[in-house]
């Protein structure tokens, strides 16, 4: 394995989110605090408690979820659609780096990148909220796994992407409703009957479900399933990125 080459793509990519850390980091932090103020406050002030847990504890996984969920697919799409359009995407192909290689540096930087900011706005939640993690090893093990196959799914929309407004198409019309009604500020189990039912083919269920389990010890469907929708998930983009790379879909026009 080619290990300078990949050093090399996620230094390049790690060097500019610290080169625009008000737009990477700051940003995504003061919508989340945002958030607790309008949630925690407005509709807390309603909702007491869901399930014996205080409403504004009862949000921070949902709220990690969606920063990290959006921050992965922003910070991949943007990180390999940029040298596909100003030409420099040739140069990383015609190098002897392998697809793997390629995809560990790009999306490894992405995950990275989400990662830091899914702990970051955990700890800016310790100023809002008292919480406690009751499966600790659980939330990190769940916080990367989607911190990875999130950047994954950006990889190949940076791929798929033309322009600039098929970049942010995906993630505006799909993934951010997906989050939302995903049960980030509610448990499905607040729905009605038929609306549950639709609810659980949201994937996004899953995750959240699976991630608030390891904060509570409560989830809306089992930690198993949880775990292994997100690991289908993840082995689906993998399949796709190396289907793009043994194909050139994309990526030599």
């Amino acid at each position: 394995m080619n290990l300078y080459a990949v050093r090399a793509i996620y230094t390049q990519e790690m060097g500019r989110f610290f080169r625009t850390v008000t737009q990477s980091l700051i940003a995504p932090v003061l919508s989340t605090s945002l958030y607790f103020v309008v949630f925690g406050a407005a509709i807390g002030g309603r909702i007491q408690e869901v399930e014996g847990i205080s409403y504004g504890a009862f949000i921070v996984p949902g709220l990690i979820m969606l920063s990290v969920i959006t921050q992965g697919i922003s910070n991949a799409s943007f990180g390999i659609y940029f040298p596909k359009f100003i030409g420099t995407i040739f140069e990383v192909l015609s190098a002897p780096v392998s697809f793997f290689e390629a995809v560990m540096g790009y999306v490894g930087a992405a995950a990275s990148k989400s990662f830091i900011i899914g702990i970051i706005i955990l700890i800016t939640s310790w100023f809002f909220v008292d919480i406690r993690i009751a499966h600790p090893v659980a939330m990190l093990a769940f916080l990367v796994l989607t911190c990875l196959s999130f950047a994954l799914m950006g990889f190949i929309i940076g791929i798929w992407a033309g322009n600039f407004e098929q970049l942010q198409l995906i993630p505006l019309l799909v993934i951010t409703p997906l989050v939302f009604l995903g049960g980030s500020f509610y448990s499905v189990s607040m729905l009605p009957g038929i609306w549950r039912t639709v609810a659980l083919f949201n994937p996004v269920v899953y995750l959240i479900s699976g991630f608030r389990w390891s904060f509570f010890g409560m989830a809306d469907v089992p930690v198993g399933i949880s775990l292994l929708a997100i690991a289908a998930f993840t082995a689906i983009c993998l399949g796709i990125v190396w289907w793009i790379f043994r194909t050139g879909w994309r990526l030599r026009r």
